[in-house]
């Protein structure tokens, strides 16, 4: 399941990145949301890819709890900029809202069964 959940924050970033470059408009608010959009998405494979190598059981629960932190923010970053009607094309945007929630509910079971684990 490691290499999978990896490649779904990996793969939710290349999705982010493809969406930014191609659908959406060119305002100030549209690149001010999706520079900050590219960030966390990117942010939380890397910070996953970075739990996976942690140094302790401590340093493990705090990078997968900054990378859920990085999904969550966008989540709503995604929800502004659909509510604004700043990305193009709406399916695309409600696939990655859908991805976005289902790899949050990943990230917090993992978190709550590490934690269990080492109680």
């Amino acid at each position: 399941m490691k290499f999978d959940l990896e490649s779904r924050l990996i793969q939710f970033s290349v999705d982010i990145i493809k969406v930014a470059d191609h659908s959406m408009n060119n305002s100030y608010s549209s690149n001010h949301l999706c520079k900050q959009l590219i960030r966390s998405s990117t942010a939380a494979a890397l910070n996953y890819g970075e739990a996976q190598s942690a140094e302790s059981h401590k340093d493990f629960l705090h990078k997968m709890k900054i990378a859920l932190k990085e999904l969550r923010e966008s989540m709503v970053n995604l929800k502004i900029q659909k509510g604004a009607s700043l990305i193009k094309n709406k399916t695309e945007v409600e696939k990655l809202i859908d991805e976005k929630n289902q790899l949050i509910s990943i990230l917090v079971a993992s978190i709550k069964t590490s934690k269990a684990k080492n109680s």
